[in-house]
C-alpha cells in the first residue's frame, strides 16, 4: 500500500460524475459571441434558394438575409460575414467594385436593419465576381496577377467601407493584400474599419460544397496561391507578415483539419485569432447524421470546443446561430 491510500490514489473521473460537475470543471467553453455566421446573399431572386450540397444553408434574397441578421442578434453570435452572388461575371469582377453590386447592397441593408448590434464582415475577394472564377485577375497567360489584383483588393476595399461594413476579411492570399488594403482605407480616412486577415487559407479539397453556394465558375485549382496542406511552418511566414502589415485579426481556414496550425497561431499572435468551419466539414456532418451515424448536436458542440481548445478566439460557422442556441441550453 501506498503512502496515499489505496490504489489508485488519483482517480480523474471523480471530476466527472455527473453533468454539473463536468460543466463545473471544464476547461474551455464556446460562447455565442464567439461565433460568426456566413451568409450568402443573392441577385435576381425572390425566395431563398438552398445550396443542395449544404443542407440547412440558403442562399437569401435582399429581404431574408435582413430577417437572419435579426436572427444573429437575438441569438447573441457575435459577427456576420457576406459573401454576394451576382447575376453577371466578367474577368475582372466588375461587380466587386460597383457601389450598387449586390454584397455592398446587402451590407448597407444589413447595417440599416442591426446597426452596431453584431459585427458586420464583408468577404474580401474576387472569385465569386470573375468568370473564370479566381481569386485575382489573370494576365495573358492566365496566371493570377498578384500585382494587378491587390489594385482591384483596394477598390472592393472602399466599396464595402462605403456600404457599412465593420470588417473586411480578405481572403484571397494574395502576396501583401493587407497592407495594400489597409493603406487604401486609411487614405479614404476609414481607419475604423478592421481587418480580419485570411491568413493560413490552404488550398483543400473541403470548399467543394462553398463553391455551389457561391455559384463558382472556377477552371482549374488555386494551389499557386492558397497555401499547401503539407507545410505549416510557412503559416508561421503569413502570420508574420499579415501582423506587420496591420491585420487586425487572424485566421486558419480550414478548422479542422488544421487545429495544428490554429494552435501554433494562437502562441504566436498578439491578436484575436479566428477558425474557418468551412463547407466541406459543415457538410461532413450533417451528412452522417442524416444517415443516423451520428449524434448531430453533440457533433457540432464537440468540433467548436475543439477549435476553443486549440486556441480559437472566434469561429466563423454555419451552424453559429443555432450552435448559438445549443450553447446557452
Amino acid at each position: 500500500m501506498s503512502d496515499y491510500g489505496s490504489y489508485p490514489a488519483a482517480r480523474p473521473r471523480r471530476l466527472r460524475t455527473t453533468p454539473a460537475m463536468r460543466r463545473m470543471v471544464a476547461e474551455h467553453r464556446p460562447h455565442p459571441a464567439d461565433l460568426i455566421l456566413p451568409a450568402f446573399v443573392r441577385e435576381g431572386i425572390e425566395e431563398p434558394v438552398p445550396v443542395s450540397s449544404m443542407p440547412g444553408v440558403v442562399q437569401h434574397t435582399r429581404d431574408t438575409l435582413r430577417k437572419a441578421a435579426v436572427e444573429a442578434v437575438e441569438a447573441g453570435i457575435g459577427g456576420l460575414m457576406l459573401f454576394g452572388v451576382p447575376l453577371v461575371k466578367d474577368a475582372v469582377g466588375s461587380q466587386g467594385t460597383d457601389p450598387d453590386g449586390i454584397l455592398q447592397v446587402a451590407l448597407r441593408d444589413v447595417r440599416a436593419e442591426v446597426g452596431d448590434e453584431l459585427v458586420l464582415m464583408s468577404d474580401l475577394c474576387l472569385d465569386e465576381y470573375t468568370d473564370h472564377g479566381h481569386c485575382g485577375v489573370l494576365d495573358e497567360q492566365g496566371r493570377v496577377d498578384n500585382d494587378a489584383t491587390l489594385e482591384r483588393y483596394a477598390q472592393m476595399a472602399l466599396v464595402q467601407a462605403e456600404a457599412g461594413a465593420h470588417t473586411l476579411g480578405p481572403s484571397g492570399m494574395m502576396d501583401g493584400q493587407i497592407g495594400f488594403v489597409r493603406r487604401a482605407l486609411d487614405e479614404a480616412g476609414h481607419t475604423d474599419v478592421s481587418l480580419f486577415a485570411y491568413t493560413a487559407k490552404y488550398a483543400s479539397a473541403f470548399y467543394g460544397p462553398f463553391r455551389e453556394a457561391v455559384g463558382s465558375s472556377l477552371r482549374g485549382d488555386r494551389k499557386t496561391y492558397q497555401q499547401d496542406g503539407a507545410n505549416a511552418r510557412e503559416s508561421l511566414r503569413e502570420l508574420a507578415l499579415d501582423l506587420a502589415e496591420g491585420a487586425d485579426m487572424v485566421m486558419v481556414k480550414p478548422g479542422l483539419p488544421y487545429l495544428d496550425v490554429l494552435k501554433t497561431f494562437r502562441e504566436h499572435a498578439d491578436v484575436p485569432v479566428g477558425v474557418y468551419q468551412i463547407s466541406g466539414e459543415y457538410s461532413m456532418v450533417e451528412a452522417a447524421a442524416e444517415k443516423g451515424w451520428i449524434d448531430r448536436e453533440a457533433a457540432i458542440v464537440e468540433t467548436l470546443t475543439s477549435f476553443r481548445r486549440a486556441g480559437a478566439d472566434l469561429v466563423l460557422t454555419y451552424w453559429a446561430v443555432e450552435a448559438a442556441r445549443l450553447l446557452r441550453r
